[in-house]
């Protein structure tokens, strides 16, 4: 389809529409996104090409880009231009506790792990409370990078009592939960779990070969076994542009 039909196209469907001039082009630029006429990754026409393609003022186009923005569906660089953001290849329910192994096994990819750190360390404060343990006991530390397809994609950090855990620890399992239940007789039950956002890190984004504006999503949790006894505590360092999370409301 040339350049010309697709400009006629954009023009007949926008005049033909009584809304707001900045929510049609918002929903025109995700069809395009959506048909492939914009490739993730790639690089949107100048706001001057492209506001003069869709017959909008630059003002309105630029707000549709803020609202994009906002909405993950474009990446705007300061003196670069704007670019298509990559759809995450991974969803989930932040309400269903699954590993990461999982997640990256339910979309057809293969898990790995590249192990950083493992260590012995004493209780912090945090630990104490988190662990409701003693300061003379130990606490395990391990940190890793999962991989999906040889890919980086989260950078983790668990935390667990070496009480629970007292054998020398095995790192042939992918997950840190199948290793943790297999290892000892406690089962993870639930985790209370945190999110935030954040945005380039200076020691995780390296790691996870991250663009310098690709955000994080930093997920902690601390999971609890059967008889409601805190085992584990992670902290995930997601890539933005590789994960989603959603969580189900319901009203009461």
């Amino acid at each position: 389809m040339s350049a010309v039909i697709r400009l006629e196209e954009a023009l007949m469907s926008i005049k033909s529409d009584n809304r707001h001039l900045y929510l049609q082009v918002i929903d025109r630029l995700k069809q395009d996104i959506q048909k492939g006429v914009y490739k993730e990754k790639e690089k949107l026409p100048s706001e001057f090409d492209l506001a003069k393609q869709l017959g909008v003022s630059r003002a309105t186009l630029r707000e549709a880009l803020r609202i994009l923005e906002e909405e993950n569906v474009v990446i705007r660089r300061h003196g670069v231009g704007t670019f298509v953001n990559s759809r995450p290849l991974f969803t989930s329910g932040i309400e269903q506790l699954n590993s990461v192994t999982y997640m990256i096994e339910q979309v057809g990819m293969k898990p790995g792990t590249v192990f950083l750190d493992s260590t012995l360390i004493g209780p912090t404060e945090e630990d104490i409370r988190r662990f409701n343990c003693s300061p003379e006991e130990e606490i395990h530390v391990i940190e890793r990078v999962r991989t999906a397809d040889g890919e980086p994609v989260v950078y983790c950090i668990d935390k667990f009592p070496h009480q629970i855990f007292p054998e020398l620890f095995s790192y042939e399992k992918e997950s840190i939960f199948q290793m943790l239940e297999e290892g000892s007789d406690r089962k993870i039950a639930y985790a209370v779990a945190q999110i935030e956002p954040i945005g380039f890190h200076e020691k995780v984004s390296p790691i996870l070969e991250c663009e310098p504006e690709t955000a994080l999503l930093v997920l902690k949790q601390m999971h609890f076994d059967e008889m409601d006894t805190p085992i584990l505590y992670s902290v995930n360092y997601f890539k933005a542009d590789k994960f989603s999370f959603h969580v189900f409301r319901k009203r009461i």
